[in-house]
């Protein structure tokens, strides 16, 4: 048996979650996948996956194993492609990953788009609220709201989003004026695990150095941006996201910024690559086809979060 085309079966194996998926996507029997992943066993010597009738799971040998196995396809793709030179078709499976949130407002539709235009292309969508490996994981793209640290990963810059604080006027006329970040302290609270659940930060005052940290307990801690939003929609306390969370909210007037000169600078957007992938034609048309997209998009939201016509006053927006 080809090493290298067991090595698909692997990985297809973890991509579908199940011998039967890899076999349905590769157009194999189950009896060859099954053979395929004992093929590598034998080679190597060491069980790789635990295998049960309803799911499977990488062994520690297994992990790296992958790990290894994505790394020699993806340069196998890249060594063909470089050789077929301009005659390289965007064709295969893109995977792309991008936060929940992300992905089914922002990329989906733009997938969507791209899918039509290029009908030999598939796409693979890992919507995941956690750090991503791009090449450990396998990933071709990802959509990152962050400051990037320096890497080897290639980054083009699509935007950038504001860490807001916001509440219900009808919460906001029930309890004390909130005029600095200080006076939060005050305040009932509805966190969000990714933006602070006891604490928040902000820039510290014109002529000092250190941040100004505010400490408190929530009164209603989620994990989701829909229940955040709801909940301080429904009057139950101040709560803090990213500004395109709330967008409608602040048009319709349900939800209104709080603390606008007190926000921190404003967080770059990346479209986000392995280095060597954007040769790969699947790879280059999405990026081509999604960054002025993506661009647009990202401009119309601070646009809708920034106009004068958003009450109260909406403080500066970063271009950094």
């Amino acid at each position: 048996m080809d090493r290298i085309d067991a090595m698909k079966v692997f990985v297809a194996a973890l991509d579908e979650g199940s011998l039967a998926g890899a076999g349905r996507k590769l157009g194999k029997s189950p009896a060859a996948v099954s053979r395929a992943i004992v093929f590598l066993e034998n080679h190597v010597g060491v069980e790789l996956l635990h295998r049960t009738t309803r799911s499977l799971k990488l062994s520690e040998a297994g992990e790296r194993y992958a790990v290894a196995c994505r790394r020699v396809l993806t340069d196998l793709e890249e060594a063909d492609i470089l050789a077929a030179g301009d005659r390289a078709a965007p064709r295969g499976v893109l995977t792309i990953t991008a936060s929940v949130t992300s992905g089914e407002g922002v990329l989906r539709p733009i997938i969507d788009a791209f899918m039509d235009e290029f009908p030999t292309v598939s796409v693979r969508l890992h919507l995941l609220d956690r750090p991503v490996n791009l090449i450990d994981e396998g990933i071709d793209l990802a959509l990152r709201i962050a400051h990037l640290p320096d890497s080897t990963l290639i980054a083009i810059r699509v935007g950038e989003v504001r860490k807001v604080v916001a509440a219900a006027p009808r919460y906001l006329d029930a309890n004390p004026f909130i005029r600095e970040p200080a006076d939060l302290s005050q305040h009932q609270i509805v966190a969000m695990t990714h933006f602070g659940i006891d604490s928040w930060t902000f820039p510290p005052l014109v002529g000092q150095v250190a941040n100004r940290t505010v400490h408190f307990t929530p009164r209603l801690t989620v994990n989701t941006i829909r229940a955040a939003v709801d909940s301080a929609v429904g009057g139950h306390g101040v709560t803090r996201m990213f500004s395109y969370h709330i967008v409608p909210q602040l048009h319709d007037g349900s939800l209104q910024l709080l603390l606008t000169n007190d926000e921190p600078e404003a967080i770059p957007v990346h479209l986000v690559a392995p280095h060597g992938r954007l040769q790969v034609p699947k790879v280059r048309a999405f990026v081509d086809f999604a960054v002025p997209r993506l661009k647009a998009h990202y401009a119309r939201l601070a646009v809708a979060c920034g106009n004068g016509n958003i009450q109260p006053g909406i403080g500066r927006v970063s271009s950094s």
